[in-house]
């Protein structure tokens, strides 16, 4: 049986998910600090019937888990969701807040662990805990046929969630992997963070370059 087969459960973690001990010590100290904030697992932000699935590590602390919705609030939104306009799979305008009317097109936006991880680093045992509700996304919509993984991190929890040795499909900025046993070609892309963009290690016209092979693999409709 696939591993997208079979009941895989919920597609995300209830609000109060009690699975990480440390990542649930770290919400309830800012739910206390910072009540009007989001400090919660954070849904993924979709399409009706998405054909791209963007995978990103965990949210924000300003960013998503004030927020609530993926890449909302901190800078790597920013350039995420100015070049997802660029491509036609946003529209609307990013204003940065969940009530700003963006909508997706044709994509949606997931993390591979869905709480704040603290210093943003979340360990092996979290990714993994996490994995389940990866998996349910990716079977609940079976109109998604590529996926952009943001960061190695990403790129290497999806293909263990299903079951791909990574060895043979090495993260690199822009790489294109086709998945057998699936109809899913994986991209991959340096994290879209501030700290990538300000040393130089991720430029706008390196992820824009991505985003033209997605599209030759997606043409826009």
């Amino acid at each position: 049986m696939s591993v997208l087969e079979g009941d895989l459960g919920p597609v995300d973690p209830p609000s109060d998910c009690p699975a990480c001990p440390r990542l649930v010590a770290l919400r309830e100290e800012l739910k206390a600090a910072y009540p009007d904030w989001h400090n919660a697992p954070v849904p993924s932000f979709t399409s009706e019937t998405p054909r791209l699935l963007i995978v990103g590590l965990a949210p924000g602390m300003k960013g998503a888990n004030c927020t609530g919705r993926p890449f909302t609030g901190d800078y790597a939104g920013d350039l995420l969701y100015e070049t997802m306009l660029d491509f036609g799979f946003a529209e609307g305008t990013y204003l940065a807040r969940p009530d700003d009317g963006l909508t997706l097109k044709d994509a949606m936006i997931t993390n591979a662990v869905r709480c704040l991880p603290p210093q943003n680093k979340p360990t092996g045992p979290e990714i993994k805990t996490c994995r389940p509700y990866l998996l349910s996304t990716l079977a609940a919509n079976p109109s998604i046929r590529a996926v952009l993984a943001l960061g190695r991190i990403a790129h290497e929890t999806f293909l263990s969630a299903l079951e791909l040795r990574r060895a043979e499909f090495p993260f690199a900025h822009c790489a294109e992997h086709d998945l057998p046993g699936y109809d899913l070609a994986l991209f991959d892309s340096y994290h879209c963070s501030r700290y990538n963009t300000n040393t130089g290690r991720l430029t706008e016209n390196m992820f824009r370059s991505v985003f033209e092979k997605i599209r030759k693999h997606i043409p826009q409709e």
